[in-house]
């Protein structure tokens, strides 16, 4: 296993086993806070000898990926259905990970504290993925039982060249989306009386807060660097790569523990309303 952070993280990247993936991150994560690993933060790694046999995003030839309008209605008052709404989750969270690692390998240059930031992402995303997958086997089910949907990866896939693109559209809008969704989730699985889920949710709230605030760091200091306007700038990303309209109910109080600004947020809601 390298003992480079960027180049271990492409290899537990391309790693498709969940329990593998989630371990060994685990492990790098503990590494790097122990000086066991280093970091080389200009290496391009694109060009890497090896680089070429890694497919990456590593995941498991199940569950099916296919388009979110296939995915499966979630009844809420049988465990089939809560089932199918956990998994959901813990597709997202094992995505998480995955685009957490490929920050870290893909741009290179940026300041050690941006390397060490997404891989405490990565680690966190790691662990909620756990909790979900645990909570799955208590219901009789696993990871790759239900079909998924890939919109968060295709996010990723079209910013793989532009790292203010890839900051402004994926932690900041496609996962920041999770803190909206996530209060009326938690209410929906504690009225149908799984606590554990519910619990699990609290948990995941409060590391997601943490981790678009990552977003919305490295996306006003990439600005910042740049001398751009971050709500013009991030208007025009959303537009060039077509990212989703967002729409409400929002949760503010998440949404400004994570960084947002009043701009910001006042912008969201006029979009919203249009």
């Amino acid at each position: 296993m390298p003992t480079e952070l960027r180049q271990a993280a492409l290899v537990w990247l391309a790693e498709a086993e969940p329990s593998r993936k989630v371990a060994g991150v685990t492990d790098l994560h503990s590494a790097y806070q122990s000086g066991e690993v280093a970091l080389h933060s200009a290496a391009d790694l694109s060009m890497a000898p090896d680089q070429a046999q890694l497919s990456i995003p590593g995941r498991p030839l199940q569950p099916e990926l296919v388009s979110p309008l296939a995915v499966k209605r979630r009844n809420m008052r049988t465990v089939e259905g809560r089932a199918t709404l956990i998994h959901a989750l813990a597709h997202i969270e094992f995505n998480a990970i995955n685009l957490a690692l490929d920050v870290i390998w893909r741009f290179p240059g940026m300041p050690d504290a941006f390397y060490a930031d997404w891989l405490q992402v990565a680690q966190e995303e790691a662990l909620h993925f756990s909790l979900l997958q645990e909570h799955l086997v208590t219901m009789g089910y696993r990871y790759g039982d239900f079909p998924a949907h890939n919109s968060l990866w295709e996010m990723a896939t079209r910013t793989e060249h532009d790292i203010l693109a890839r900051i402004a559209l994926v932690p900041r809008t496609m996962e920041a989306r999770g803190l909206d969704a996530s209060p009326p989730l938690r209410a929906k699985l504690a009225q149908a009386g799984d606590m554990a889920a519910a619990a699990i949710l609290d948990i995941i709230l409060r590391d997601e807060i943490g981790h678009v605030a990552v977003g919305n760091r490295w996306f006003g200091w990439l600005c910042e660097q740049g001398k751009l306007e971050p709500l013009a700038t991030y208007a025009e990303l959303a537009s060039r790569y077509s990212a989703p309209t967002l729409r409400g109910p929002f949760n503010m109080e998440a949404r400004r523990a994570a960084g947002f600004s009043d701009a910001e947020l006042e912008s969201l809601l006029g979009q919203a309303s249009d």
